[in-house]
C-alpha cells in the first residue's frame, strides 16, 4: 500500500489524474472502474481537460461504474449515470457503449445485480479501480455491516449514508433508500485499486481503513489484503495517518 499526500483538493485531483492517465496512455483499452460523489469531480475535470488537448484518449478504454441508485433512471439528474456522462463521458472521446453502470431501473434488480457481475468479469474485471471514501468507510455502497458481499447487490443506505447525499437533493426524504452495488469481491479482484480522500471528516474512516482490524464494519478496510493500492489523500484526510507515524510519500 502506498500513501500520497497533497496539499489541497486540487493537487490530490490531479495526481488522482495522473494515475488514471498513466494508465490510460500505457494501455490504451483498459478497463477502468470508475466511482461517483463529490470527491472524484477534480480528478474527471483534470482529465476532460487533458482529454480535450490531445494528450491522451478514451476511445478505446471501457469502464465500469461502482454502483447506481435503485429507481433511478439514467436520465435523472442525481442518477450516478447522469453523474458520469455530465461530469466525464460527455467531455472526453470514450465510445459511450463501452460505459457501463446498474440499471436503477431494471424490473428484477437481483438478476441485473447478476448480470453486472458477469459483465465485469467478462471484460477481466477493472485494470485500475477508483474509489472514495465514506465517512463511514464504505466503498462504492458496501455499507458497515456483519459481512463482506462479495457479489454485487442490492443495498440499503445508511443514515448517515443518506445524510451525506442529501445535500445533492432537496431533502434527505428525496434520496433513495437503496442502491445496486459491486460488492468486495469484484473490487478486490481489480489488478490495482486508487482511494482518494479529501477533508478533515474523512480522516477517521482513512485511518480505520489503513490501521484498523479487517472488518465489515469498516468495508474499507479490506483494501489492506490487496496487492496494489495506491490512497492519494490531502493534508487534511491524511492526518490521524500521518500523526499515528504511517509512512506517507510527498
Amino acid at each position: 500500500m502506498r500513501i500520497y499526500r497533497e496539499k489541497d483538493y486540487d493537487a490530490m485531483s490531479r495526481r488522482a489524474a495522473n494515475l488514471i492517465s498513466a494508465e490510460v496512455i500505457r494501455r490504451p483499452d483498459c478497463v477502468l472502474g470508475l466511482a461517483t460523489g463529490s470527491t472524484p469531480i477534480g480528478t474527471y475535470k483534470q482529465l476532460t481537460a487533458w482529454n480535450q488537448k490531445g494528450d491522451l484518449s478514451f476511445r478505446e478504454v471501457r469502464t465500469v461504474n461502482l454502483d447506481e441508485y435503485k429507481g433511478l433512471a439514467g436520465t435523472h439528474d442525481q442518477s450516478y449515470r447522469y453523474f458520469m456522462q455530465t461530469n466525464l463521458f460527455d467531455h472526453i472521446d470514450i465510445i459511450q457503449e463501452n460505459t457501463n453502470v446498474p440499471d436503477g431501473l431494471a424490473a428484477d434488480p437481483e438478476a441485473e445485480c447478476a448480470r453486472y457481475d458477469k459483465l465485469v468479469e467478462s471484460l477481466g474485471y477493472a485494470d485500475l479501480q477508483l474509489l472514495g471514501l465514506g465517512r463511514n468507510g464504505h466503498i462504492g455502497f458496501n455499507e458497515p455491516c456483519d459481512r463482506f458481499v462479495k457479489e454485487t447487490h442490492v443495498v440499503d443506505l445508511t443514515e448517515s449514508t443518506i445524510e451525506a447525499n442529501a445535500r445533492f437533493f432537496a431533502s434527505a426524504d428525496d434520496v433513495p433508500k437503496q442502491a445496486l452495488t459491486m460488492g468486495i469481491g469484484c473490487i478486490m479482484a481489480a489488478r490495482r485499486v486508487l482511494l482518494i480522500a479529501s477533508g478533515a471528516d474523512k480522516a477517521d474512516a482513512l485511518y480505520n481503513a489503513v490501521c484498523g482490524p479487517i472488518t465489515p464494519q469498516c468495508p474499507a478496510s479490506i483494501l489492506q489484503l490487496h496487492s496494489d493500492v495506491v490512497i492519494v489523500g490531502d493534508e487534511a484526510a491524511l492526518s490521524k495517518l500521518a500523526d499515528a507515524g504511517v509512512e506517507i510519500c510527498g
